[in-house]
């Protein structure tokens, strides 16, 4: 996972396979920016950076009365309000230093220090945005081109999540805006997903160097601390991991509880989908009236995927429905983008309608890159599809499916690979009765996302690996985010049980400092070691990860010889354990029942 995720820790003991420079002999051209596209996002960089800064100032302006920045810019003591914000994030001295640099900030409240933090950093994210279009024309060679592309994409995500998270706290009016739990973790999911997808632009050139690299990391300077430092603001926190349990906003939430009319579940169906949604996913398919209808034969709207994405209106607030007709799908660079919203896929059943890809770390691109199918776009649904990863075990990462879409819900589909099979990259997902196949970490990422009611099979992997099927990179103590995996079945595929012996699996192992995975109310099968879990590099993460299991069984279950790390517990309490349910860990009870999904919202079977 990400070209930073392979080392000498990686199970088997597999080194890096691929060791490019960055510099080619040839110029190879962008593969999916055009120049206009480069010069447009230029401009709205510019456009951005300037409204962010009015509208601090404004806010500003409005509270204080007062004229000019709001202090001399010789005067660098911090105020109090600026020393006591400071001292909640992880970063103190750079957060003092660049509040400080913002016109206003000596005349703020605590209140509005958490509003110029968003302005800030978004100024920061539009800037590093801006000119890191303008080096599109550099020669890269095929890897660089992709790990440069990955950050441009990440960058606009980020860029729409900090404008969606201010525009949350700051409206039009300049007013303080009176902030319901939802919209509270709506913000929390909204930073904690830029500040992932910062961190995957910076790993995708981690095992890179040259002028493109350098060029990069002096643009992206400080990007991961900024965030991680308003994400601490706004959360309040004093940087621990509260207990090991969904961070709140502890100022106005730690005593608060999920309203009960938003818990109430409808035919089993969750409240995150209208009805329309509900009834879309249990309906037959036959039963269903589709926008676009993608056939092989020509019977259809569309031939192909491709058409049927780039047919699909920008920016709907209208569910989409495209169905994709039984069929083996081999399509380059199918992606649901960013400004795709609402866009449902339905097929014919698994193993019917088939979404394939071939990509891996091997061809010289990031992990981010390898995805047979892709989805960004809010809204995203995936049902009885197959999506899968051809590659083969001996080209190491290669995903099927990666999602970093807000509200994504992914019903009875199979999820194909060997490494890196499932990204679960960023925001909030849901996935149901799903069979999810793979060996090392083939199901990773650091979205906040629960699979309910699903089968996670390993299978054989190459001589001398070690299966672990989850690992989760969350790497800030503030981020709302981990892997809940409740009501499933964790087995062994065929050829694994033959000879499960020779290769152990585990339930999964930190890829950052504060990795965080429960298990529960699930059958484990006995090709789990004992131990349970799998250390990454030595005693890396093992005191501030949080794993956790709670009442699971099978003959993998037992907790007598599990490991003994201080992150890792065995749950007793319903109270900590309700923590990683659907109406807790991803609020899924006020946005899942317009999918239409059937879900349990807490912990009953």
């Amino acid at each position: 996972m990400g070209y930073g995720k392979l080392g000498p820790s990686d199970p088997g003991g597999t080194s890096r396979q691929l060791n490019q420079s960055e510099e080619g002999t040839s110029y190879v051209p962008p593969r999916t920016r055009s120049r206009k596209k480069l010069i447009l996002l230029s401009i709205v960089a510019i456009v951005l950076i300037v409204a962010s800064a009015i509208s601090a100032v404004f806010l500003i302006g409005v509270r204080t009365k007062a004229s000019g920045s709001g202090g001399s810019v010789l005067h660098r003591k911090p105020t109090q309000a600026i020393s006591r914000t400071c001292s909640k994030t992880r970063f103190p001295s750079l957060c003092v230093s660049t509040l400080l640099d913002f016109p206003g900030s000596l005349k703020a409240s605590e209140q509005d220090l958490v509003h110029i933090s968003f302005n800030m950093t978004l100024q920061h994210i539009s800037k590093a945005l801006y000119f890191t279009s303008g080096i599109s024309y550099l020669q890269m060679d095929p890897h660089v081109r992709t790990a440069y592309e990955d950050c441009v994409e990440l960058l606009e995500d980020s860029m729409e999540a900090l404008s969606l998270a201010l525009n949350s706290i700051v409206p039009s009016d300049g007013t303080a805006s009176q902030l319901n739990e939802g919209s509270i973790q709506d913000i929390m999911t909204w930073l904690s997903a830029a500040l992932t997808n910062q961190d995957t632009c910076t790993e995708g050139f981690s095992d890179l160097s040259g002028n493109v690299k350098d060029q990069m990391a002096e643009r992206l300077k400080d990007l991961s601390e900024l965030l991680s430092n308003c994400l601490a603001i706004f959360a309040g926190s004093d940087g621990d991991d509260f207990a090991g349990v969904p961070v709140q906003n502890r100022r106005r939430l730690l005593e608060a509880d999920i309203n009960p009319e938003i818990v109430e579940e409808s035919g089993n169906f969750p409240r995150w989908l209208n009805g329309r949604d509900r009834k879309l996913l249990a309906l037959p398919v036959a039963a269903i009236q589709a926008d676009i209808v993608v056939s092989k034969d020509g019977n259809g709207t569309v031939r192909t995927i491709t058409e049927a994405i780039k047919k699909a209106p920008q920016n709907s607030k209208r569910r989409t429905i495209i169905y994709v007709r039984a069929g083996r799908y081999e399509e380059a660079n199918l992606k649901v983008g960013r400004k795709k919203t609402n866009l449902m896929f339905i097929g014919d059943g698994k193993g019917k309608t088939v979404i394939s890809g071939g990509k891996s770390v091997y061809d010289h691109m990031t992990t981010f890159h390898t995805a047979s199918f892709a989805a960004t776009g809010a809204g995203f649904i995936a049902r009885d599809i197959t999506f899968e990863n051809s590659a083969g075990p001996g080209k190491h990462q290669a995903v099927a499916l990666r999602v970093g879409a807000d509200h994504a819900v992914v019903y009875r589909c199979n999820i194909i690979g060997y490494q890196d099979t499932l990204y679960v990259h960023s925001n909030r997902q849901f996935f149901r009765e799903c069979d999810i196949y793979g060996t090392v970490d083939f199901i990773f990422g650091n979205a906040a996302v629960v699979l309910q009611n699903c089968s996670m099979y390993a299978r054989k992997p190459m001589p001398q690996q070690k299966n672990t099927i989850t690992a989760q990179n969350r790497k800030d103590p503030n981020q709302n985010t981990g892997i809940s995996i409740h009501a499933c079945r964790i087995l062994a595929t065929s050829d694994l049980q033959a000879s499960k012996g020779s290769f152990p699996t585990y339930l999964g192992r930190p890829w950052k400092m504060y990795s965080r995975t429960v298990y529960m109310l699930s059958f484990i099968g006995d090709h789990v070691h004992p131990r349970g879990w799998l250390e990454w590099n030595g005693n890396f993460a093992l005191d501030t990860l949080y794993y956790g299991e709670y009442m699971n069984y099978g003959p993998g279950a037992a907790v007598g010889q599990r490991v003994k790390w201080p992150g890792y517990r065995v749950i007793t309490s319903p109270v900590e354990a309700d923590k990683f349910t659907v109406a807790k860990f991803i609020y899924g009870s006020s946005w899942l029942p317009s999918t239409g999904v059937a879900f349990l919202a807490g912990l009953s079977v």
